[in-house]
């Protein structure tokens, strides 16, 4: 297996060979918290204790990188602790991150509340308005430009490549979360990201049965710095996390796909409706990030949000109203979620300048039929 091969073949293959003692298709799951030595310090293949590494941890990691275009991969047990350790190995008191005004709320989080504190500054800006981000770096000072494209949940569009050499002119790293839009739509690396996180949690593993996150990157002094904060602290993923998540990548193709179809399908029968004040989709002509979308990603991705006219207790209501569309947290599973960000997956940030709009709803849209998917949401709608 190489990397001429494509994507769809990789993510099935790469890392996954069969066993060689029985033949078996799938690579067993090895379940050991340890490692029996020939000799003291003689490894066998260099498994020596579970936080360190793990056969089928680097069967995942191994995937990661190949998918992602990077020399080397790191899986976690959540998103958050895969951007903890990389904001670890990067930033010491007295340095400055800076990242856009429409990113998770949980990452605003984890760097405002456990890092701000520790002596890191924190500005925010909207990133995609270049100027604005030139004005906000601090030469000397910022380390790190933050990157969430598209961005959760109003959808913008950040120019990966632009923004890339803009941090790199300033010395700082260049971060980007593709969570929303997956491996499968979007290359950061190849863009000239220096680092690329994920939530496995949401497409990679895409059944809702797994929690993880992931680091991807080709610097190899960073690499051993992140490879020494994860041993180090220990947020490493389980091997039946990494197994399923492992399980997750080898259809993502053909999972995306699909998502990409019927979010593009939802958006277009959502533009104009009356109870609508506005539909946030970059798969949409007159989105204004569509033209760099169109440029940087092969697919428009599965999630979509909608302002609702009537305020928040009408978004509410159609919150609580669908049956197909579930309300739950979370995005990038195979059945369809609904979402009212402003108390749920954004309420950490409410009454600060990243506050979402309280008449916003943020659909992650399945791979379910997609006239019954429209069907629930128009139902919802005239619940309003």
């Amino acid at each position: 297996m190489t990397d001429e091969h494509a994507f769809a073949t990789r993510a099935i293959h790469v890392g996954q060979e069969f066993d060689p003692g029985t033949g078996a298709i799938i690579p067993p799951v090895y379940f050991t918290s340890t490692f029996v030595q020939e000799s003291i310090g003689g490894l066998r293949g260099g498994y020596e204790y579970a936080r360190a590494a793990n056969p089928t941890r680097t069967s995942l990691q191994v995937q990661l990188a190949s998918l992602e275009g990077g020399a080397h991969a790191f899986s976690f047990a959540s998103g958050l602790a895969a951007e903890d350790a990389l904001l670890r190995s990067v930033l010491k008191p007295g340095d400055h991150i800076l990242m856009g005004n429409d990113v998770y709320g949980g990452t605003h989080r984890l760097v405002n509340r456990l890092f701000v504190p520790w002596g890191i500054a924190l500005s925010t800006v909207d990133i995609t308005d270049l100027a604005a981000v030139r004005a906000a770096m601090r030469p000397g000072v910022t380390k790190m430009l933050w990157i969430e494209t598209p961005s959760n949940p109003l959808m913008k569009i950040s120019d990966i490549r632009a923004l890339s050499t803009l941090a790199h002119e300033f010395g700082a790293i260049a971060v980007v979360d593709n969570t929303f839009a997956s491996p499968y739509l979007q290359q950061p690396l190849a863009l000239g990201a220096d680092v690329v996180t994920h939530s496995t949690t949401k497409y990679l593993g895409g059944h809702s049965d797994v929690l993880g996150g992931a680091l991807v990157l080709d610097d190899d002094a960073l690499a051993e710095a992140v490879g020494f904060h994860q041993f180090a602290a220990g947020a490493v993923s389980g091997p039946m996390d990494a197994w399923l998540t492992t399980r997750g990548i080898k259809t993502l193709a053909v999972r995306m796909d699909r998502h990409c179809a019927n979010a593009q399908v939802i958006a277009e029968a959502l533009v104009g409706h009356p109870r609508l004040e506005a539909v946030h989709y970059p798969g949409l002509a007159d989105h204004p990030g569509h033209d760099i979308a169109t440029r940087q990603m092969s697919g428009f991705g599965g999630m979509l949000s909608f302002a609702v006219a009537g305020g928040a207790a009408a978004a509410k209501r159609v919150a609580e109203s669908t049956t197909l569309f579930q309300l739950a947290e979370s995005l990038g599973g195979v059945e369809s979620l609904i979402g009212y960000p402003t108390e749920m997956t954004h309420a950490s940030v409410q009454g600060t300048a990243l506050e979402v709009p309280d008449n916003l709803v943020r659909l992650s849209v399945g791979i379910e039929d997609c006239t019954d998917l429209l069907a629930d949401i128009l139902q919802a709608l005239d619940r309003t």
